[in-house]
């Protein structure tokens, strides 16, 4: 994402991301639906129930209809299997830089 102009910030856990203090300034979250503590489900819902609607990924490489599906249905914008294909996973933050207001997110 680098690479492609994006600023990004990586956390090792979902845990420090929800006590990081650049939380509201996120246009784009991708994360792994399998995380120690909290899944990447679960990290959704907070941050929803908190009042971020933060556009999420969530990445797998444990594919699992039914934890798509749920995925999909709590709106999630994308549910990539690993190793997903970059140009994918480019589409899918697009699609999410698109759910923000302009001028919301740098490039």
């Amino acid at each position: 994402m680098k690479s492609r102009g994006f600023t990004v910030e990586a956390f090792s856990s979902a845990v420090d991301f929800l006590a990081s203090p650049n939380l509201r300034n996120t246009s784009c979250l991708i994360a792994d639906v399998h995380m120690p503590r909290v899944t990447g489900i679960e990290l959704h819902r907070r941050l929803v129930e908190s009042g971020y609607a933060i556009p999420t990924i969530l990445i797998t490489a444990y594919p699992d209809d039914s934890v798509r599906a749920r995925a999909l249905a709590d709106g999630i914008i994308c549910y990539l299997t690993k190793p997903c294909d970059e140009d994918a996973l480019l589409g899918c933050v697009w699609s999410a830089l698109e759910r923000t207001e302009p001028g919301e997110y740098h490039r």
